[in-house]
């Protein structure tokens, strides 16, 4: 056998080979993706999210003070930005004048209510003496109409002292009408604080409202975290309801994983979760699958959907999947919202 014919055979016996070789690699490719995917989910449509608090404006005003600087750490609690108050202040002063108004009013009343009181005293006290002085003066008359039958004394001495019985019963008349006047008029006096005390309530209200919206000119954070997005400045006129700045908190980091729903059906809550960072590629980070989003992410967007208008076209949706981070590490530390990542779950 020559050796043109010995190099030509061998050529036709290693092509089989290597082809062998390669079928041999994609099988055991294709087995170990397969046994793969049926224990594993995976996604790299996923990112790090946290909770953002808006710190916002509950009172317009002028800036007088910013007490931060942007990305810095902050605590509950702690002062963001002061309005200038001078507006309020005066507002409170005026509600507190008009209280202090009507408690004046309040006590005007009473007083006047305890001082009528103390004249039904005087005026049972009139009554008794026009009743003694009724009871003389008829004694008188009596007396006095004998001795006039005995022809004792004059007609006009008998005149005299029918007179005075006739004004001491017009006396007792006029006392005995006091009283029931004196008390009218404590009922009315009554009524009228009342009517006076009725508006304390309001006005109460006037200065706890002046006094809570002053407080709003203090503005706080309202959770821990990263101060970002800064969006005021010293001297800026700010109005009610306008987001100034944001505090995200980076001590609760989660991932949210947007998974087709296709792939929901092996998804179960408390599975074990791979996540790799793509900004730190060559590390990992353990999770658990904590719960489901109530929809779609379609559902969720600005123009959702709607299969109703006859131009309906298939699409994958995928299903907002939430992540839990396992305790914080040295890693876990420089990652912020927004990240991408991949996830893949060890489904059971």
């Amino acid at each position: 056998m020559s050796n043109n014919q010995k190099k030509s055979r061998g050529k036709k016996i290693i092509f089989p080979i290597i082809l062998a070789g390669v079928l041999i690699i994609a099988l055991i490719f294709t087995l170990k993706e397969y046994f793969y995917f049926q224990s594993h989910q995976e996604t790299d449509n996923a990112q790090i999210d946290a909770d953002i608090s808006p710190v916002i404006a509950r009172v317009g005003g002028y800036v007088k003070e910013i007490r931060f600087q942007d990305n810095q750490v902050v605590k509950a609690g702690d002062t963001l930005v002061i309005l200038d108050d001078r507006d309020y202040v005066i507002k409170l002063q005026q509600a507190e004048a008009a209280l202090a108004s009507v408690k004046q009013s309040v006590n005007v009343a009473r007083y006047a209510v305890a001082e009528t009181k103390s004249n039904i005293a005087t005026a049972q006290a009139n009554v008794q003496a026009a009743k003694v002085r009724v009871w003389k003066a008829t004694e008188d008359f009596n007396r006095y109409q004998n001795l006039l039958n005995d022809h004792a004394i004059t007609k006009a001495q008998f005149d005299a002292v029918k007179a005075e019985k006739e004004s001491a019963e017009a006396a007792l008349l006029a006392a005995q009408t006091q009283v029931p006047v004196i008390n009218k008029r404590i009922g009315t006096s009554e009524q009228q604080t009342e009517a006076y005390a009725t508006n304390i309530a309001p006005k109460q209200s006037d200065v706890d409202y002046a006094k809570l919206q002053l407080s709003y000119t203090v503005i706080t954070a309202p959770a821990d975290g990263i101060v970002s997005k800064r969006n005021v400045q010293l001297g800026q006129l700010v109005q009610q309801g306008q987001p100034l700045v944001s505090i995200v908190n980076d001590e609760d980091l989660y991932v949210t994983a947007n998974f087709k729903e296709t792939q929901m059906e092996h998804l179960r809550i408390g599975e074990k979760v791979d996540i790799k960072v793509d900004a730190f590629p060559h590390k990992s980070i353990k999770g658990t699958v904590e719960s489901f989003a109530g929809a779609t992410g379609a559902k969720f967007s600005l123009l959702p959907p709607d299969n109703a208008t006859g131009n309906f076209v298939k699409v994958v949706q995928r299903v907002p999947v939430r992540i839990k981070l396992e305790a914080a590490t040295e890693d876990s530390a420089s990652l912020r919202p927004g990240m991408s990542v991949k996830v893949v779950v060890h489904t059971k």
